[in-house]
């Protein structure tokens, strides 16, 4: 009878263990913001760009095609790949 209690007491304990430890792989971060741009700003933000920088992103749900540019307040700034602006700027630029 004891051994019966003990198996089942481990079993459980089993059970809850990777129960647990499962939960914390599916959602690691709840609520925080994708490490990507799911939206390119609306018209031209030129003068907020500082550094001689800046990096491609690929159109992977949920983030969109951008290019990606440093501010002055050490943001990331996500502009329109397509937008007049944005061709200027990166072609003065070095891409990383």
């Amino acid at each position: 009878m004891s051994l019966k209690i003990l198996s089942i007491t481990l079993l459980l304990l089993f059970v809850c263990v990777c129960c647990h430890s499962s939960k914390g792989t599916r959602h690691r971060h709840p609520g925080r913001i994708p490490p990507c741009c799911p939206a390119v700003t609306k018209g031209n933000k030129r003068g907020d760009v500082v550094g001689e920088t800046y990096r491609e992103q690929a159109a992977t749900p949920p983030c969109v095609k951008a290019i990606i540019f440093n501010t002055k307040d050490g943001k990331q700034l996500c502009a329109d790949p397509d937008a007049q602006w944005v061709k200027d700027l990166t072609a003065k630029m070095r891409k990383v």
